[in-house]
């Protein structure tokens, strides 16, 4: 198949140069007649080839009817990219796409060297591509001029929403000429974006690549449940079963980051990790690792693998479920790119797997349930592609010959298979023991009845009311804990200090496995097994021993003297002298202590008062700072 004739002629070389033989449809989408020379609104999913597309979109603009660029001054085109690794690669595409016409592409991100970058500028660029921050700095700065600037591109402007950069683009795209041309590249437009496409495109074409129901359609989605405490094993068995060139594995914080890749790094796995604690010569290393093939695995948190595009990327694992139908669609299209067909494994903890369902149906994704791997399924597959291993059919070389001669000369050929056999088994890592739950338990929709408890067992956990604990933080624990549904656990009564709970009778072996495995996961709390539920006090009892006995209260009886109040009540708090006995004189009143005149003048010197004339004259009153030392005196 030909390349339409409606792109331009330069980059129609360049592409057939490369091997394109079609084009996308959003590349397709952004070259019709209708979109020439006006501003773009374009909706695509991650990975459809939307680099391309705008570089073929404003070419057109920057070259104004030549065929090569002119001598490289002030900048003609302007990229915004949400990530310094986006950035980067938006970069190397424009610059094998921009070859023939001889362009001059200058990157400012953040991360790098600020003066090497306005260096750069001050050379001249052709187009620049950049992140919001650094580029706000050097227009602040002066490095980056752009009153020559004919258009500016904003590639996946959600993901820089959704990064806080708002105000930074804002101020970017207001110190841009007017009469530019405004192209705003976004997965999904909602409302954010489309007020942003209001307030600084005019008259822009909606494009719509791929509809919502085709999110996606290279990908092969696989919905997979497993024990909370097995998703790490579940993760080993998913590469092994796989061996994809490249893998991604997807986890929700550093600190999960950087257990899970010390796991695998254990395991014999090659791999390297992406967070945001990373420097950008780490972060560029690590994927230069896995472009060069020195590392096969990706262990990155959502943010720092935006943007990214590795070679042969087959597989994206979630080793760690999303937070949202966006973060899954933007995790996923790091694999199938451009017409590659890719899969993505969601793992899911057995509690939460509603929680993975309602995400993947918020972006209308259909996805397949697949037990995971067992050790016994890789070990069957490792023998297989050991026996077809190509080696074995390469015909033996003069310089290999003389050593099988030796060899089958010591040994026999027997050994000599074992050897190899052996050698081949210890050089993979070994699979893992992950539970298989079958998928029905998932899909039953009926609510357990209180007869299907019939046989259950009871147990406690070591929490109660004191602890103000409630079902709805009890019950994901207690789950989590047994590695079973909410629906196997029964009835849950709470008392002051614990709290006792029923688990279903074809349930119960594999809760008191799991709860032997991993406890509770929580400090200080513990489950432990009774007899049933019994009987439990609702108040425990006071230090003080038990209470006496209770006092009859008549609202028209006389108020007790002290001594019968003493006697009835024993109280503690009364005086010594109250103790004695009542007696028909009254009690002899206490003497009060006698008062004393208040004197205004206590603890001050007292001064002589002026004196007549002759007397000898009266002392000078000290200043403040003075005072102690008059006391001292007195």
């Amino acid at each position: 198949m030909s390349l339409p004739e409606t792109i331009f002629a330069p980059i129609a070389a360049t592409l057939a140069a490369k091997g394109y033989e079609n084009l996308t449809p959003v590349q397709s989408a952004v070259i019709e007649d209708e979109a020439e020379g006006r501003d773009l609104l374009v909706s695509a999913q991650t990975g459809s080839g939307k680099t391309v597309a705008f570089g073929m979109a404003i070419a057109p603009t920057l070259l104004d009817g030549a065929e090569t660029l002119p001598r490289a001054e002030l900048p003609l085109g302007l990229v915004i990219a949400p990530t310094r690794e986006l950035a980067l690669q938006v970069q190397r595409e424009l610059e094998w796409l921009y070859a023939q016409m001889g362009a001059r592409i200058v990157s400012c991100v953040g991360g790098m060297d600020a003066r090497t970058e306005r260096r750069a500028l001050q050379h001249g660029a052709h187009i620049v591509v950049g992140t919001p921050g650094r580029l706000r700095d050097h227009i602040t700065r002066g490095a980056l001029d752009m009153s020559s600037l004919r258009a500016v591109v904003l590639d996946e402007a959600d993901e820089m929403l959704d990064l806080g950069f708002r105000e930074d683009l804002e101020f970017i795209l207001a110190a841009a000429p007017e009469e530019r041309r405004t192209l705003l590249f976004s997965a999904t437009v909602a409302k954010p974006i489309a007020k942003l496409a209001e307030t600084f495109q005019r008259n822009a074409l909606r494009i719509t690549a791929t509809s919502s129901g085709e999110q996606h359609a290279d990908i092969d989605y696989k919905l997979m449940v497993v024990p909370a405490d097995e998703r790490e094993n579940a993760v080993i068995n998913t590469l092994l079963w796989y061996e994809s060139t490249n893998t991604i594995v997807f986890a929700s914080t550093r600190e999960a980051v950087k257990h899970l890749s010390a796991r695998l790094h254990n395991r014999g796995f090659d791999v390297v990790t992406l967070s945001g604690e990373l420097t950008q010569a780490e972060r560029t290393n690590a994927l230069q690792a896995m472009r060069d093939g020195r590392a096969r695995i990706c262990v990155a948190t959502d943010v720092a693998a935006r943007g990214i595009d590795l070679p042969n990327l087959d597989l994206v694992i979630h080793a760690e479920l999303p937070m949202n139908a966006e973060t899954l669609l933007h995790r996923s299209g790091r694999t199938g790119r451009a017409g590659r067909q890719g899969t993505c494994v969601i793992i899911s903890p057995a509690h939460r797997k509603r929680v993975a369902q309602s995400i993947l149906r918020t972006a209308k994704i259909e996805a397949e349930f697949t037990a995971p791997p067992t050790a016994e399924a890789i070990d069957a597959r490792y023998r297989e592609s050991i026996l077809t291993n190509s080696l074995l059919s390469d015909p033996i070389t003069e310089d290999e010959q003389v050593s099988v001669n030796g060899l089958l000369t010591k040994w026999t050929p027997d050994a000599l298979a074992a050897a190899y056999l052996r050698l081949q088994l210890a050089a993979r890592p070994i699979p893992e023991d992950v539970s298989s739950i079958p998928v029905t338990d998932f899909d039953k929709r009926e609510p357990r009845t209180r007869e299907s408890f019939a046989g259950g067992s009871w147990f406690k956990v070591t929490v109660g009311r004191k602890q103000r604990a409630e079902p709805r933080w009890l019950l994901p624990m207690i789950c989590k804990a047994g590695g079973v549904t909410k629906g196997a656990i029964g009835s849950i009564r709470i008392f002051d200090t614990e709290t006792i709970f029923e688990v279903a009778a074809d349930k119960v072996d594999s809760f008191v496995k799991s709860v032997g495995k991993n406890g509770t996961g929580e400090k200080g709390v513990y489950i432990s097994a009774v007899d049933g539920p019994g009987e439990r006090s609702e108040r425990p009892q006071s230090k003080r021993g038990p209470p006496g006995p209770p006092v009859a209260y008549d609202p028209a009886a006389p108020r007790p003297e002290k001594a019968d109040r003493k006697q009835r009540y024993g109280s503690s708090n009364l005086r010594p002298d109250d103790f004695a006995p009542a007696t028909e004189s009254a009690p002899k009143p206490r003497k009060p202590k006698e008062a004393k005149p208040f004197d205004k003048n206590k603890g001050k010197p007292k001064w002589s008062k002026p004196t007549l004339e002759g007397d000898a004259p009266a002392p000078k009153r000290p200043k403040v700072k003075d005072h102690k030392k008059v006391r001292a005196q007195d």
